[in-house]
């Protein structure tokens, strides 16, 4: 039985429905992630979880019993948000001990569990310092330090990186789970950035509409992305979504056209052949080419647009097809010559029914 089983939970705020009929499991221990866009009932499946709001139907178990009757102070759950909610009139020290305060603990027992919270996460230097006077990496290690403090059986993480600076930001996905792994805690943490997402999760819950639309490792979730609305998610830039429809080739193998051009498809489904569907190809499988000899398409670059890293690139090939491309590298030619060439690797290629917007598997 998993750690934390969340089953058929629903919430309605007004004549809205946030959360409909979610299911997820956790194991003890797990760092899940639960990614999404604003508005889709994150922040809602935590104070569910935490017992701050009344689910409609459903139920929330850990180890094994349900919290339908389990008041939120004796869940052994802590929340942490992006807010920081630090007490201003308390000092990161008493901010941190509060909850400890609160369950009636011995001075001494205080002193040491705060000593140890904080070294952990690098405040011990700022214990002294009231809110006002911390950064705001500070303010989010405090109100962490705070939520730790009580040895939570599940830690909620409400977004927590939002209101940090980039280095920071950077700093502490590396140092996060490793932090939190000494503590032996079952952590759920939401974003809206994929990009943390895929870097903290031992697994990613993609969440949309109140609902889980798949739970899978990181890398899983971006190469085969459970449905189009997942591929549109989990990317930047996003997957290149192509409707098409699949031809046996002469030789025996199947083809799929994208725009005038037709490619050889050797990952496509045979049961989508002479069916109309939507080719996802992300945007690092279609390189430019230093020339326009063999299997390429002629393409014109429309566009350039570097990330961090890496650059993307805006392309249309003939018969109205846009492509995305990403690479580490613009090549000189790209600044003078518009006309160029691409090839897709349609290796790693997924394909989607574009009525009901699935994956369509291999049998």
């Amino acid at each position: 039985m998993s750690y934390l089983q969340i089953s058929n939970l629903s919430k309605s705020l007004g004549r809205a429905e946030v959360i409909r009929g979610l299911d997820l499991a956790m194991d003890h221990g797990e760092f899940l992630v639960v990614f999404g866009p604003s508005g889709c009932g994150k922040t809602t499946l935590l104070r569910l979880i935490a017992g701050v709001i009344k689910a409609d139907g459903g139920e929330v178990a850990i180890a094994g019993e349900s919290m339908a009757e389990v008041e939120p102070e004796h869940r052994g759950v802590a929340m942490a948000f992006q807010s920081f909610a630090l007490y201003p009139h308390f000092s990161a020290f008493e901010n941190i001990a509060s909850p400890l305060r609160a369950d009636g603990l011995a001075e001494r027992e205080v002193k040491q569990r705060v000593q140890e919270v904080a070294g952990m996460l690098r405040i011990t230097n700022v214990l002294d310092h009231m809110p006002k006077e911390l950064s705001n990496g500070q303010k989010q290690r405090t109100s962490l330090a705070r939520s730790l403090i009580r040895r939570p059986r599940v830690l909620l993480l409400d977004d927590p990186l939002r209101n940090v600076d980039a280095k920071l930001r950077y700093e502490m996905r590396i140092e996060l789970p490793e932090v939190l792994r000494q503590f032996e805690t079952t952590v759920l943490y939401v974003t809206q950035d994929f990009k943390e997402a895929m870097a903290l999760g031992d697994r990613v819950a993609v969440m949309l509409d109140g609902a889980i639309r798949q739970v899978d490792r990181p890398a899983n979730i971006y190469r085969r992305p459970a449905d189009l609305d997942v591929a549109r998610l989990f990317g930047d830039p996003p997957m290149n979504l192509i409707p098409t429809r699949p031809q046996r080739h002469n030789g025996g193998g199947i083809t799929v056209r994208l725009g005038e051009s037709v490619l050889d498809a050797p990952g496509c489904p045979e049961r989508l052949l002479d069916r109309e569907c939507v080719v996802g190809i992300r945007p690092e499988d279609v390189h430019f080419l230093d020339s326009r000899e063999g299997d390429c398409l002629p393409v014109r670059l429309e566009a350039v647009m570097p990330l961090n890293v890496r650059t993307a690139m805006l392309v249309t090939a003939p018969g109205a097809l846009e492509l995305t491309s990403s690479a580490w590298d613009i090549r000189e030619a790209r600044d003078e010559e518009n006309d160029t060439a691409v090839r897709i690797d349609l290796n790693g290629a997924v394909y989607f029914d574009p009525d009901s917007g699935q994956r369509v598997q291999n049998q």
